[in-house]
């Protein structure tokens, strides 16, 4: 059986998340998925939505055998514990695939580091979904104030 595991904030879920998740799980048998804990979302925006409910988004998914929330302290820890033959990263992720090898590497882990391409789609980004909406739901407000074009 071959396990995969993918990661990700899955910050409001949309088809570019669907997407890396299916093709995730095209690799392989079994896909595990580690959510990001809102503690350790350091590189973009803090979730809008808390952990515990992008968890359980996440498990509902189609794809999704498994999810779980990453560890606070060690990020290698569920993987460790999965012992995947392949983990996958996002278009968009901030890892360096080579870095991560190595670092996998150094825990005892031979998994096969894979990046999935970015979905065609518009809208593949929980940033640019935010973005619309502000753009195009706020109301207009006095001279100055947001919502003003």
């Amino acid at each position: 059986m071959i396990r995969v595991v993918a990661t990700g904030t899955f910050d409001i879920l949309h088809p570019g998340h669907l997407y890396y998740l299916e093709e995730s799980r095209n690799l392989g048998d079994e896909l595990s998925v580690i959510v990001a804990r809102d503690a350790n979302v350091k590189h973009k925006p803090r979730p809008i939505l808390p952990e515990d409910q992008r968890l359980r988004m996440v498990r509902a998914l189609k794809p999704v055998d498994h999810a779980l929330l990453g560890d606070l302290h060690d990020m290698f820890r569920p993987i460790a514990e999965i012992r995947p033959e392949i983990i996958t990263l996002g278009f968009n992720q901030h890892f360096d695939e080579e870095h991560l090898r190595q670092r996998l590497r150094e825990r005892g882990l031979d998994a096969e580091v894979v990046r999935i391409p970015g979905y065609p789609g518009s809208l593949a980004s929980s940033s640019k979904i935010i973005e619309r909406i502000l753009n195009t739901r706020t109301p207009p407000g006095p001279a100055g104030s947001p919502g003003e074009e």
